[in-house]
């Protein structure tokens, strides 16, 4: 028999043991059996699952220790099985689950078993040759050097701190390798891409395992077809019934902001930051600018320009402040390509989506080249009538040398970055967005821009925009913002009257 079907029919025999179906035996969802076949085959040596939460992944986790603890996946003398959470109340949850799991076995198993609270949390076994010790451990990787565990749980992988967080990873995997031991990385969604859980997920190494219940983007949040993907258990009496999503999805929608960003990354499995503090726009507030058809380009238009470091990205955004539509292009250097850039990013191949698109070109080979950007810029609004460009001060005379090369012939606008004008460009952008006078057609560039745009704050309540992850691209949120705080000042002033002819 594998350890596959050994695991299963040892957990077909408890009891669950705790919330509304207590005492009653424990009955797997399709899903749980699923993972429990794919992470137990001899392979396998990482599995990842990431499901919403309340869909009893650290249950099932609790319980494949404790089928490792008592010998049912392998009998290595002196088994070591680790635990290991953000927090050490975190993993404590999950020893407690094995703990009232192992309720349900036998007398003669029972009294074999030993919890310990302090100095360690643990629970140790004492039969089959005794030593085995299931340990439950919080994100500080120096607490395991020197071990040798058979099985490892990462439980919510996708929201332990970075820096200690990988150290633990790395630690526990490099540990696991010594006995040919299995890692099971559980988690809800990360924020973003580039999270070392969504890596897992995203492009998992050879001898990984994945299983993922997570929706496309940009569903509404009380799409049911959507949930249930995300809340695969609902269907089979596990977690938060269809009706209670659905109802809670409802709630999310009417309160907005952190609350429905955190239905979105908890709930329904979304890869969504969970700040709303600090954003520039929330996915939901974007998405609510997103239109289809898109108004006619008439009227003036306002071009916000973002020139990024030497190799990096630059951006423009079009603005028509009379049918308030938005268009936004972004350009890199032609090398490396752009599928080395996303890997390099952490974003895979989102780059080179954007390109297909047509939202994201290269331009030049290790640099962009300011003239041509400009050149670029200025081909895309040909015949248009340009009431501005916006661009950052900080860096008016490399952008101005580039304009008079380019023959950029248009009234330009400098603005600061900083707290003074960002925190006026900002106020307008949200504005704007807020009285639904941005209309944008769905881009893919925008999505990830304001994925990575957050605002930092000074003891005033003034912002500027910032970059939330070092390797992230905010370069057409920041074109966006120029371009459209200098629209709505321009439909802000009064119109100039017609003079008056006075005869004396």
């Amino acid at each position: 028999m594998t350890a596959a079907k050994r695991t299963l029919a040892f957990l077909a025999g408890l009891r669950v043991p705790e919330g509304p179906r207590a005492g009653k035996p424990l009955k797997l969802a399709p899903f749980q059996r699923s993972f429990v076949r794919g992470a137990l085959k001899p392979s396998t040596s990482v599995a990842a699952l990431s499901v919403a939460r309340g869909n009893a992944k650290t249950a099932l986790a609790a319980g494949i220790a404790l089928a490792e603890l008592l010998g049912h996946l392998e009998r290595q003398p002196r088994r070591e099985i680790l635990i290991a959470a953000r927090s050490r109340d975190q993993a404590g949850v999950a020893l407690a689950l094995a703990w009232g799991l192992a309720q349900s076995l036998d007398d003669d198993t029972r009294e074999g078993l030993q919890l310990r609270r302090a100095p360690r949390a643990e629970i140790e076994f004492h039969g089959d040759g005794g030593g085995h010790v299931l340990r439950a451990i919080a994100a500080d990787g120096k607490s395991i050097l020197g071990g040798a565990p058979t099985l490892a749980i990462l439980d919510e992988r996708g929201h332990w701190p970075g820096g200690r967080g990988d150290e633990l990873e790395g630690a526990i995997l490099s540990g696991l390798g010594k006995r040919g031991g299995k890692a099971l990385v559980i988690s809800t969604s990360a924020a973003d891409d580039a999270h070392p859980f969504s890596r897992w997920l995203d492009a998992p190494p050879p001898g990984a395992f994945v299983q993922e219940h997570r929706p496309a983007p940009g569903l509404p949040p009380d799409d049911l077809e959507s949930l249930l993907l995300a809340n695969p258990g609902a269907r089979h009496g596990i977690g938060s019934s269809p009706a209670w999503l659905k109802a809670a999805a409802e709630r999310a929608i009417a309160r907005g902001g952190s609350a429905l960003l955190g239905f979105r990354l908890y709930n329904r499995n979304e890869r969504v930051s969970g700040e709303a503090r600090d954003l520039l726009l929330t996915v939901d507030e974007w998405m609510a600018c997103e239109a289809d058809p898109l108004p006619p380009r008439s009227g003036p238009v306002v071009i916000g320009c973002d020139l990024g470091g030497s190799a990096s990205m630059s951006a423009a955004a079009y603005f028509w402040p009379e049918t308030h539509r938005l268009e936004v292009k972004a350009w890199f250097p032609g090398a490396p390509s752009l599928l080395h850039r996303g890997q390099a990013d952490g974003v895979g191949d989102r780059y080179c989506v954007m390109q297909d698109r047509g939202e994201l070109a290269t331009l030049g080979e290790r640099t962009v080249p300011v003239a041509a950007w400009f050149e670029a810029i200025m081909a895309r609004v040909q015949g248009q009538h340009v009431a501005a460009l916006c661009a950052d001060r900080y860096k008016s005379a490399e952008l101005g040398e580039a304009m008079d090369r380019a023959k950029v012939r248009a009234p330009i606008v400098w603005r600061g970055m900083g707290w003074r004008d960002g925190a006026e460009d900002v106020e307008r952008f949200r504005r704007a967005v807020y009285d639904g006078k941005v209309l944008a057609a769905s881009s893919l560039l925008m999505r990830s821009a304001l994925g990575d745009a957050v605002c930092l704050k000074d003891p005033a309540g003034n912002s500027k925009l910032a970059k939330g992850r070092s390797m992230g691209r905010i370069d057409a949120a920041a074109a966006a913002v120029l371009a459209v705080a200098e629209g709505a000042r321009m439909t802000a002033r009064p119109a100039p009257r017609p003079a008056k002819l006075i005869f004396i």
